[in-house]
């Protein structure tokens, strides 16, 4: 009934329109409130899902989570973002605090979450012998428990779930770390323009592939330092099982325009096979 009547206002003011992977309740449910209350969530399955509403015109956003501070890269998403053709024009950062729900009080035999949610709050289910099982979103487990009826599960989710499916909260701030923080990007269409930013605090985000040449990584990142452009990301992974060529994810404060930003771009260029910019944005914290 939630994500009908969340869908049909959506529906209704697609340019309110956030989407998000997860139910009703969820952190990305959250994040999207947070970073825009006057917009309409739309729920969807999965992070494909979210993108293809965007791409689609269904929505005029999508805000999705790229990483945790505990547990890490979100999932795929580095596969996602780059294949959705869309642009980054914003992020948020949501701190994370999880709740125990059920039907009563336990105890409980086994936990069900996301597994980014169950990572982050390792220490908890092992001190109660609960055994984690993963599930696509932390609210959709909520709704999982509540319409399976068993005393002895639990789900691990954002306290508004509790209320949304009618819950009790068992135990609340179990996740492993209070500093607990997840970054979500925030996905349009259309990019923002560069000169938009006003020379103000931003970031850039970008894939680039090195030349097959040694220390071809080393003598690409020199312009960076050389030009005092902080890299405040640089994570590697690989497109296609040939395992031949690395992919990198990389995020910079600044935005083309700025001169030393342009220098180090211009000097990454030269030694890569290709550079994508996936989108220049306002920055939402402070990284130095």
């Amino acid at each position: 009934m939630l994500v009908k009547e969340m869908t049909a206002a959506a529906a209704a003011d697609p340019a309110r329109a956030i989407a998000l992977q997860g139910a009703p309740g969820c952190n990305g449910h959250r994040a999207a409130l947070e970073y825009d209350p006057d917009c309409l969530p739309l729920p969807c399955f999965s992070f494909e899902d979210a993108l293809d509403a965007v791409s689609e015109g269904r929505a005029a956003r999508a805000i999705i989570p790229i990483e945790n501070s505990q547990h890490g890269r979100v999932a795929d998403i580095h596969f996602l973002l780059p294949e959705s053709g869309l642009s980054i024009v914003g992020e948020h950062f949501l701190p994370i605090s999880y709740a125990v729900m059920a039907l009563g009080g336990g105890p409980f035999a086994a936990a069900y979450s996301h597994p980014q949610a169950l990572g982050q709050t390792r220490k908890y289910l092992r001190a109660n012998g609960i055994v984690p099982m993963a599930y696509a979103d932390t609210a959709g487990a909520a709704a999982f428990v509540k319409e399976q009826g068993d005393p002895e599960a639990c789900a691990i989710a954002p306290r508004i779930a509790a209320e949304l499916y009618d819950l009790s909260i068992a135990a609340q701030g179990v996740e492993d770390s209070s500093d607990n923080t997840t970054r979500f990007v925030v996905l349009a269409r259309e990019a923002l323009d560069p000169a938009s930013l006003n020379n103000g605090a931003a970031m850039t985000t970008f894939i680039f592939e090195v030349k097959n040449q040694p220390a071809a990584l080393y003598k690409a990142m020199g312009g960076f330092a050389t030009n005092g452009v902080n890299m405040t990301k640089l994570e590697s992974y690989q497109k296609g099982a040939s395992f031949a060529a690395t992919t990198f994810y990389t995020d910079v404060e600044g935005a083309p325009g700025d001169p030393a930003f342009d220098r180090s771009m211009a000097e990454l260029g030269f030694h890569c096979e290709y550079v994508r910019i996936l989108g220049s944005y306002p920055k939402a914290r402070m990284r130095s």
